[in-house]
């Protein structure tokens, strides 16, 4: 009877202990033992296509920020940067088409209104070796999904978007007690939209730059004979006559050429991924793992209020494909584009919002390129020809522009992207430039450093001084002012932006005359400060164009750099544009004329910040975004110290 009683006893004893470790624990872990359920959604990032090219950059930024993430790619791509391989493998094609469905790791999807996404769960902490779990997954409406394997194995999933999806898991791990956990999974789709001009697009840094040929080919100048003609790196593979004399206007040379340029994901507006604007989203989906991103870039290189935001604009640059080429120019208005994708995506699913708006514009609507020609154009003739057709600014001009033009331009983009925000301005995040021409809070000194690949090209300082005291004084402060309405800037309830500028005291560090001893050695022995990076004498030009030891193929657009700013020789050797968006009596068919010259050195991004510039402009705008979006701060820490470089990056 003793024994019996004894027996009893500790059986109850037993039962009372397992069931107190059952009551005890929590949703999602089990207390006692430190094993508990987590989660993420899996490329979450959900432009790339492929979910290799998202991991890259979780790979990237485990403890770093934007920019040192930006640096350890670069150096593990030997220059050749990133997005060269990602730009082909994304959910919106080279014409601005989102593709729907999108094919994605091999499912495929909406990208404007998710029914579902990719989810990885696991069980984390000291998960006893050999244990066995029994899983479920289900919805509020759904029939349970169960799996039996490992515990130490992951699970792949897809949860239903805007469903509560409950896990569940038992763990069996021999004589020990069964372990019983609960977790919901949640994601949150956050969709994000890119508006603006060059800035926001990303100009300057082509997603795949352009290949360069270590010959030279022949531009002519605006001068007479032979003096009147120069060369420079031609691009790779360019079968046609490299000579000034070797003219030929068919369409066929001139399509064999351009064929060669730089890639972007999207030409028509010199779209990068590279861009503050793809980097920040990125970096957002990078960061929080129970989020997914659908990013919207529609920004575009050359955009005004008026000509681009809230009309029409004309394209950068033609869209050529493996059989075809288009060139009809035009680029639809940005905040019509944004409308109506948004409104066919609450058609499908009526509970879709605009989450936010990342915007920089302004800079065109006050002619700054044409500032920038009125500070590098120094030779007279050139001048001369530039001012008569309009292509070289005046402070003055800029001046009365940024006191009445932009203003009333502004005030009619901010009735126009309302309604997309809920009538919440907040929402939009502007992004302000940086000054592209100051070292150590001076303006650069000026001269023909980073201006040679044009003869008629020297950055003079008095002008350069003046321009550059003028963006900081004037332009700088009346941009914010408008944003946020503040200083005289008459705005009604809700329209204040927020506004980032934080990245701007860095900037002061960085412009195009910045120069650092760590920079690329070609950038060191090639680019020379006084101006003589290219040969001269016409005949040794034509095979040997530039004067130092290296060749022109050694150039590598996407390494660090102390500059932050694309000069002329940066924007040549990354891009070499040809554009469209001059007018058409502009547009010589000869691809030597002298005007070609000019446009290649400068439209491929000349005084635009580099991958580096735009990175650092995505971390300045990270810590607002995060804060609009309520997603708080806990994420790993940025670790400022020294890291192990990441592997080499196929080529």
């Amino acid at each position: 009877m003793l024994i019996g009683r004894l027996l009893l006893l500790i059986a109850i004893t037993f039962a009372e202990i397992a069931l107190s470790g059952a009551h005890a624990q929590t949703p999602g872990s089990a207390p006692d033992s430190g094993v508990q359920i987590t989660w993420e959604v899996r490329n979450r990032f959900r432009l790339f296509r492929e979910n290799r090219d998202f991991e890259l950059h979780v790979d990237a930024m485990a403890g770093r920020s934007v920019l040192s993430a930006e640096d350890a790619l670069e150096i593990q791509s030997d220059g050749r940067g990133w997005a060269r391989n990602a730009v082909g493998r994304l959910c919106i094609d080279m014409a601005g088409r989102v593709n729907n469905p999108c094919i994605r790791d091999g499912v495929k999807e909406n990208y404007l209104t998710p029914t579902d996404h990719p989810v990885t769960a696991r069980l984390t902490g000291p998960v006893p070796v050999g244990s066995v779990c029994s899983w479920s997954f289900a919805a509020d409406d759904e029939q349970p999904a169960q799996t039996t394997l490992d515990c130490n194995e992951s699970i792949n999933l897809r949860v239903r978007y805007g469903k509560t999806t409950t896990a569940t898991v038992d763990i069996a791990s021999g004589d020990a007690p069964p372990q019983h956990m609960v977790e919901q999974i949640a994601v949150r789709d956050i969709l994000i939209a890119g508006l603006g001009d060059s800035i926001g697009s990303g100009e300057g840094n082509p997603d795949r730059p352009v290949a360069l040929a270590d010959d030279g080919f022949c531009f002519r100048s605006y001068l007479d004979g032979s003096l009147g003609q120069y060369y420079r790196p031609s691009r790779a593979n360019f079968k046609g006559g490299r000579a000034c004399e070797a003219v030929d206007t068919t369409n066929a040379a001139l399509q064999g050429w351009l064929r060669l340029g730089a890639q972007w994901f999207n030409a028509a507006c010199h779209r990068s991924l590279y861009s503050y604007q793809t980097q920040a989203a990125l970096a957002l989906a990078v960061q929080y793992t129970h989020i997914a991103v659908t990013y919207l870039p529609l920004a575009c290189s050359g955009a005004t209020v008026d000509e681009g935001l809230l009309g029409s604009q004309r394209a950068k640059e033609c869209l050529f494909t493996k059989t075809s080429m288009n060139c009809e120019g035009t680029v639809n208005a940005q905040v019509s584009e944004l409308a109506t994708a948004l409104s066919a995506a609450q058609q499908r699913q009526p509970s879709r919002q605009l989450d936010l708006i990342f915007l920089s514009v302004g800079a065109n609507d006050i002619d700054f390129s044409g500032l920038v020609a009125n500070v590098i154009v120094d030779s007279a003739r050139e001048r001369s020809l530039f001012q008569r057709i309009g292509m070289i600014g005046s402070l003055d001009n800029s001046r009365a522009m940024l006191a009445r033009d932009l203003p009333r331009s502004f005030q009619k983009l901010r009735t126009a992207l309302k309604p997309l925000v809920g009538n919440d301005l907040s929402r939009v995040v502007f992004v302000s430039y940086g000054n592209p021409a100051m070292l150590d809070n001076a303006p650069c000194p000026g001269g023909p450093a980073g201006f040679d690949i044009h003869p008629a090209f020297n950055a003079d300082p008095a002008r350069l001084a003046d321009t550059a005291n003028f963006v900081q004084s004037e332009f700088l402060p009346q941009i914010k002012n408008l944003a946020l309405c503040t200083g005289g800037v008459l705005c009604g309830a809700g329209d204040a932006m927020s506004f980032v500028d934080q990245h701007q005291a860095a900037f002061r560090q960085h412009g195009f005359c910045a120069r650092g001893p760590a920079d690329p050695s070609f950038d060191q022995e090639c680019f020379l400060p006084n101006g003589g990076s290219f040969t001269k004498d016409i005949v040794a030009a034509a095979s040997t164009p530039m004067t130092c030891n290296q060749s022109a193929s050694s150039f590598r657009s996407y390494l660090p750099r102390a500059r932050w700013i694309r000069d002329a020789n940066d924007s040549y050797f990354a891009a070499m544009t040809y554009p469209l968006a001059t007018r058409s009596s502009n547009q010589p068919s000869d691809i030597h004329d002298a005007t070609w010259g000019i446009l290649s050195a400068v439209y491929g991004g000349a005084i635009h910040p580099t991958a580096e510039g735009q990175a650092a402009m995505a971390d300045a705008a990270l810590p607002v975004v995060t804060s609009i979006l309520g997603l708080g701060s806990n994420v790993a820490p940025v670790n400022s110290e020294p890291i192990a470089p990441l592997a080499p990056q196929p080529q």
